[in-house]
């Protein structure tokens, strides 16, 4: 946990804690339907967050730590290196939100742990993945912070035109709207599930295979 929030794990787990806890409050103060929609909605950005800064500027810090060309030296760098790195965030995201999904039961609404914790790994994995990828094409963590922050916000932008289809990053699968049968919701939901992973993988794959591209980084 050191190596990958390069020190700074503690502080990101209590900035998710506190966006939680702040959006918690918002909801319950706005007297807001309280069920596993909203436990979602408030359990997202933080999820998103603890994956933002290890996938945006790990790189750059690999850099900043003179240790990048030392790893080019090390056969299959990206996959024994990279690759593991990647993994071992999004298990380390997993169980935290498993533990944030519990103290959601325990002050708000009963919700199956383990589905819940599943659900916001999809969206977990595409951004992080993407913003992996954007980081091998800027080499730069400043310049990948703000295109990802650019293309989050177009994605919410759009995110209430795309509510009823497959294609909307944000969807929320506790959530069906009115007036949509459940049969049809739910294929939505895999529809949309299915997209996320693959495109996941795809963010990957290219970002790994920038990283072959030894001269761009030394």
């Amino acid at each position: 946990m050191k190596i990958i929030f390069a020190g700074k794990f503690v502080w990101f787990i209590l900035a998710a804690l506190a966006f939680f806890f702040l959006f918690a409050f918002q909801s319950v103060y706005n007297q807001a339907e309280i069920n596993e929609g909203l436990i979602y909605n408030l359990l997202l950005f933080p999820s998103v967050l603890l994956v933002f800064y290890p996938a945006v500027f790990g790189i750059q810090n690999d850099e900043d730590a003179r240790t990048l060309e030392l790893l080019f030296g090390i056969p299959d760098y990206k996959y024994k290196v990279w690759g593991l790195r990647l993994l071992m965030i999004y298990i380390a995201v997993f169980f935290i939100l498993l533990l944030f999904s519990f103290v959601a039961v325990i002050l708000l609404y009963p919700v199956n742990l383990f589905e819940m914790s599943v659900q916001l790994m999809l969206p977990v994995l595409f951004y992080g993945n993407m913003a992996f990828m954007l980081s091998t094409m800027t080499r730069s963590g400043n310049g990948t912070a703000v295109i990802t922050i650019i293309i989050s916000i177009v994605l919410i932008i759009f995110s209430n035109n795309l509510e009823r289809t497959f294609w909307n990053i944000l969807l929320n699968p506790f959530s069906v709207p009115n007036n949509l049968l459940p049969i049809i919701w739910s294929e939505i939901v895999m529809k949309n599930r299915i997209m996320l992973f693959c495109c996941s993988i795809i963010w990957m794959m290219v970002g790994l295979l920038n990283l072959q591209k030894r001269e761009k980084f030394i």
